[in-house]
């Protein structure tokens, strides 16, 4: 394996960190209505701002004010066999990741009067939290490992180090971290409008904040004297931002409502603020000059612009009320992923756009207590291409349940539980990373979200 091809791995860099309920990079949940029961897109409550635009012109008259926490927790793992990673007898080991939110807040006012409602949301609307590799990721440590176990006459880069590495593998350790952060805050405006009795429209604008950061390391070091073999380091800010338009249709008819919405796709273009960015040591820096590598790390070089836009979406939810405590809403979504420029123009490699179906029941047992239930099922329409080591996905099943209770006439206190059941993805390499060796990598997640909010109305 060469040098270049351990270094390009660097480029490759983007820590996906969504922990919420969504598509790839787009959230869903920003309501614990949404948490415990999932299909919320037939609303005519507060939360109607997101899921049905256009069923806002059907709210209460007057002003309502909503306020929801949310606290998710992931683990992001991948699992690894490799034939140089000797600490197992089966040569496999596992990468832990944690992915954390630990304040995730949705904001919602709304105000309408005769045919005109109007809604303001903030929250955030695609990816949302923090990530960490405390011992890296196979990405990194498996190229480094056969690096520093091949021949020395095959590396001459080691070779001008003045370092034997043959069968080096009580020789060396490898000490490595990785972690990032991905935010993308929304502010959204939509105003709807009741063209018939039963007939309504909407329009909307969000505004999108993209604040992320991506920092880690990978050194080697010889056992006997310290002595550095490899020192990659990178310490990258990325901030951007873009505008989402939005439409809405809603239609009553009885105890039937059907609503449609469409987001456009929306533009993000983030620029690099970079602290760090380095190869070492001196000798190895020098060698990646000669060979041309050095090219390879300028996707984290200061000033560098990179798209992270949010796909089109597409929703279309049916509901019925079928007794007056007793309410039903099933949904269907679609991300228009390939269409939506990532780094590395990764959305050229999906099979195709993320594909949602929800459902959810909510009854009220009396004038003060209501309880709710819904699932979600997930599918990405993924590929071993797409799949990274900073950013995977797996397809999944979500369950949500919870309730509300009404304090007064005026007060509703909302309270949910939500857990996402992650299908494993496993895929195979006869050359992985360029090492010349075979791995095989399992990605898998684990997902659970609580939530309580409360609506006031005046």
């Amino acid at each position: 394996m060469k040098r270049r091809q351990l270094l390009a791995t660097l480029s490759l860099i983007t820590l996906s960190t969504s922990v919420l309920a969504g598509g790839l990079t787009t959230n869903t949940n920003y309501h614990i209505a949404f948490d415990r029961m999932m299909a919320r897109g037939a609303t005519f409550e507060i939360d109607a701002i997101y899921s049905n635009p256009a069923g806002l012109a059907f709210t209460e008259e007057g002003f309502t004010l909503s306020f929801n926490y949310q606290n998710p927790h992931q683990d992001r793992d991948i699992t690894a066999t490799f034939p140089l990673f000797t600490e197992s007898a089966d040569k496999t080991r596992k990468f832990a990741g944690k992915a954390t939110a630990p304040f995730v807040p949705g904001l919602f006012a709304a105000y309408r009067k005769d045919k005109f409602a109007a809604g303001i949301m903030v929250g955030i609307v695609g990816s949302g939290g923090y990530v960490k590799y405390d011992e890296g990721l196979p990405m990194f440590t498996a190229p480094v490992t056969a690096l520093l176990n091949s021949n020395l006459a095959q590396n001459p880069q080691l070779a001008a180090m003045g370092i034997n590495v043959l069968n080096a593998g009580s020789l060396y350790s490898i000490d490595t971290e990785l972690k990032g952060k991905q935010y993308v805050y929304g502010i959204q405006a939509v105003g709807a409008y009741q063209i018939t009795d039963n007939f309504s429209a909407g329009l909307g604008i969000r505004y999108n904040i993209y604040d992320g950061f991506v920092r880690g390391h990978v050194v080697a070091t010889m056992t006997s004297n310290k002595a550095e073999l490899v020192n990659m380091q990178v310490d990258c800010d990325q901030k951007g931002g873009g505008w989402t338009p939005q439409i809405s249709l809603d239609y009553r008819f009885e105890k039937l409502t059907l609503s449609a919405r469409y987001e456009f796709n929306t533009k993000i273009e983030t620029e690099n603020e970079t602290h760090k960015l380095s190869v070492g040591p001196e000798t190895a820096a020098a060698s990646m000059q000669k060979t041309g590598s050095a090219s390879m790390l300028a996707a984290y070089a200061d000033g560098a612009k990179t798209r992270q836009d949010l796909p089109a979406l597409f929703s279309f939810a049916v509901g019925y009320e079928f007794l007056p405590n007793l309410r039903a809403m099933a949904e269907f979504h679609h991300f228009d992923d390939t269409h939506a420029s990532m780094p590395g123009d990764r959305q050229e490699k999906l099979d195709r756009g993320t594909i949602e179906y929800l459902a959810g029941i909510e009854w009220d047992i009396n004038k003060v207590f209501t309880v709710s239930t819904g699932g979600q099922r997930t599918d990405y329409g993924l590929t071993d291409d797409f799949q990274q080591n900073t950013s995977f996905a797996c397809d999944s099943y979500s369950l949500g349940f919870g309730g509300a209770v009404n304090i007064g006439s005026h007060l509703r206190l909302n309270a949910s539980y939500f857990f996402t059941v992650y299908s494993d993805y496993t895929r195979s390499s006869d050359n992985y990373m360029g090492t010349g060796l075979p791995c095989t990598e399992t990605f898998s997640r684990t997902n659970k979200v609580f939530g309580v909010g409360i609506d006031y109305h005046f």
